[in-house]
């Protein structure tokens, strides 16, 4: 079983967003997976209420253990991850998404928190993978160019920029992923998700 752990300390940068997409994705090629909600909100397991049956099955994860029937686990994690927390996540973690919003403010609390990851013993020794994604934004905007100025010095990829639209928060609104839509309601954002994907089949 692979793990994928959506982590930034700052509440509103789109981690369930990102979490619920990332399961959708991998659920409709096919993989048995499942959603450990650890925000304190619980969107992602409101989301996995709404869902329908007749959609492609991921399974809302408790306190219990993985189950060895599993492809793949899409951690969920809280706001303010840090400490023991954060370095018990990278245990359990093959790949790390940290998504970032398009303001100072976000770019600077990222910031702390990547220099947090560099220096727990897990990331040093490069079992974790990281990337970055740009939240609400185009990678032709201002934004997208202060983030890549800001990851230049941290030797560590941009794997998607995801635009602002409400495709997302539609589809949200039924329990579903971009990936559960006609391609034809979102061909564009279906575009901007292609290095993700990539990203994340890679070994």
């Amino acid at each position: 079983m692979q793990t994928v752990l959506i982590a930034n300390p700052k509440g509103g940068s789109g981690k369930t967003t990102l979490s619920v997409n990332v399961a959708g994705y991998l659920a409709n090629h096919g993989q048995r997976t499942a959603i450990l909600d650890l925000d304190r909100q619980q969107s992602a397991s409101l989301w996995l209420q709404t869902r329908s049956d007749d959609l492609p099955p991921i399974t809302p994860l408790g306190d219990k253990a993985p189950g060895k029937e599993l492809d793949w686990l899409v951690i969920d994690s809280p706001a303010g991850l840090h400490g023991k927390n954060l370095s018990h996540a990278l245990k359990l973690a093959n790949k790390i998404l940290i998504p970032v919003a398009p303001s100072m403010f976000d770019l600077h609390a990222s910031r702390d928190f990547l220099q947090a990851l560099a220096a727990e013993k897990s990331v040093r020794k490069q079992r974790n993978q990281i990337g970055i994604i740009g939240m609400r934004m185009d990678a032709r905007t201002r934004a997208a160019q202060a983030l890549e100025h800001f990851l230049t010095s941290l030797d560590l990829p941009v794997v998607a920029y995801l635009r602002e639209t409400q495709v997302y928060v539609n589809a949200a609104f039924e329990g579903k992923s971009l990936f559960d839509l006609p391609p034809y309601l979102a061909e564009r954002e279906l575009e901007q998700w292609d290095f993700l994907e990539h990203w994340l089949a890679a070994k």
